[in-house]
């Protein structure tokens, strides 16, 4: 048997200097979660008009992408809170849009129709999982650009790859889709599947995301089938 543990083995790419990961994953996720809530409907994007938000998304994700096009691979004080600010505004609008949505179903005033109904929270829904999967990517082991320089050798979430090093080539470190995976099962199993959160900040930011997963889910389908009945 190998031994995994041997002086031998190479330093894995998660913990040694590595160029930076590929911007275009994150910059289309971030604009697919941008046009979700440029289309939701006036009355879920209250008290601000649908075009505010979303503006200084656009303006925001704009200068990080002219900071770093093509990989992210350098990151100054300014960029690192032009990111957390991006990811907040996206997050800060989208509980908004929950908040109303569930509001507006627990006093019947969702419509007669189920389908702009599902239309709405499936809308949610996804930019749940996406803004979600931002903040896991933003903050694991401090960042994308402290992880591509091996910087901080304590995971906060522990990847498969990363606990058994032979499942995996020598170059693989998580990206931004390994976050997305993470947060699209969290939001759906309300639980870990094959990624373990380790940090307690990732155990409280898990617990969240399920909570809201949760609700806006079981609310949207009991009213839904609720509205297909009458």
């Amino acid at each position: 048997m190998t031994n995994l543990e041997g002086p031998h083995l190479p330093v894995p790419a998660w913990l040694r200097h590595t160029p930076g990961e590929g911007r275009w994953p994150v910059t289309l996720s971030v604009a697919a979660a941008i046009v979700l809530q440029f289309l939701l409907s006036a009355k879920f994007t209250q008290p601000l008009p649908p075009w505010v938000l979303p503006t200084l998304e656009v303006g925001l994700l704009i200068g990080l992408t002219i900071a770093n096009p093509v990989r992210i691979e350098r990151r100054g004080p300014m960029v690192r809170i032009a990111s957390i600010v991006l990811i907040a505004l996206i997050t800060v609008a989208n509980v908004i849009s929950a908040i109303l949505l569930i509001r507006a179903i627990l006093e019947g005033k969702t419509g007669p129709s189920a389908t702009p109904l599902f239309a709405t929270g499936a809308s949610i829904w996804a930019t749940n999982v996406i803004a979600f999967a931002l903040w896991y990517w933003e903050f694991d082991r401090g960042g994308p650009v402290r992880r591509a320089h091996g910087i901080v050798p304590h995971p906060d979430l522990m990847f498969p790859q990363m606990a058994n090093p032979g499942l995996a080539p020598r170059d693989w470190e998580p990206q931004f889709v390994d976050y997305l995976y993470l947060s699209f099962t969290n939001a759906t199993a309300f639980s870990p599947t094959d990624v373990m959160p380790l940090a307690r900040w990732a155990k409280l930011t898990m617990l969240v995301q399920a909570a809201v997963s949760l609700a806006v889910g079981a609310l949207v389908i009991a009213r839904a089938v609720n509205i297909l009945r009458t």
